[in-house]
């Protein structure tokens, strides 16, 4: 499994690991960040982006599936209520996690 990462998807981790919620410090936010991108393949998105056959209902979220799309994932694996709706959905299979550890098993 290789997860894909974009600069618009980067800034929105950055963004995710400040939130209060998480309760983490900045070192504890790097070592994450050191786990998780060498690891990661980095994408690079079209300029322009084309439109969706099926839109997140929180546009925000549509790059999610721009990346996964334009890097030819075979899931997008996520927890977000917004992308979760679109399950069976065209353009791209998405999971939970849950679904996801029982493919890969």
């Amino acid at each position: 499994m290789t997860p894909l990462i974009c600069r618009e998807t980067a800034a929105e981790l950055l963004d995710v690991l400040n939130y209060r919620k998480f309760k983490l410090d900045p070192a504890r936010r790097a070592a994450l960040l050191e786990d998780f991108l060498p690891y990661a393949e980095i994408v690079l998105l079209p300029d322009v982006l084309p439109e969706l056959p099926t839109a997140c209902r929180d546009a925000n979220d549509d790059i999610f599936i721009h990346l996964a799309l334009t890097g030819a994932a075979d899931f997008l694996v996520t927890g977000d209520g917004d992308l979760l709706a679109l399950r069976g959905l065209p353009p791209v299979r998405i999971a939970t996690v849950d679904l996801w550890k029982g493919i890969l098993a």
